[in-house]
């Protein structure tokens, strides 16, 4: 099994990632992710059906509809949404995705802030897409101190342990 510091390392190893589910209706973490990323130096293209356009750039109804394809999905949306985008996923051939989850990878922790679905991870691993089901991005992309806060306190709990 794959320990999550070698997947995020093959994660953050991708320069292209798509962002699912930001919002132009208020700041979102997901939002904070995308320019996270952005001012990191990634190329980031964001994805929302409701809207055309995010900070200036191009926004795309679903990850299918991106003119060139992600290295890497990012996904910080409801768990329902999350299979069909790791079935895109897998369709385009992308092999790295991250769906976020506040508390960590522990299965069943955190349901109202997580878009882990079992089934969509099940999937991934079915089609050889390396998958990170929950934590954050933001705990390991030049943290804040409160995500590197969460970060050391949830590897305390044992919420990072990968099983």
């Amino acid at each position: 099994m794959n320990s999550l510091d070698h997947l995020v390392k093959n994660f953050l190893a991708c320069k292209h990632i798509a962002i699912v589910g930001i919002s132009d209706k208020r700041d979102t973490g997901c939002n904070l992710t995308y320019n996270r990323f952005k001012d990191a130096g990634y190329r980031v293209t964001p994805v929302n059906p409701r809207i055309t356009t995010f900070q200036g750039q191009p926004c795309y109804p679903d990850i299918v509809s991106i003119p060139e394809k992600p290295d890497a999905i990012f996904i910080m949306t409801n768990p329902r949404v999350t299979k069909e985008i790791v079935r895109q996923a897998a369709e385009l051939g992308v092999t790295h995705i991250w769906m976020h989850c506040m508390m960590g990878v522990r299965p069943g922790l955190g349901a109202g802030t997580s878009s882990v679905s079992q089934e969509a991870v099940d999937m991934c691993k079915d089609k050889g897409i390396e998958v990170i089901p929950g934590s954050c991005p933001n705990q390991f992309l030049n943290p804040d101190f409160a995500h590197a806060f969460m970060r050391k306190l949830w590897g305390l709990f044992g919420y990072l342990k990968m099983e």
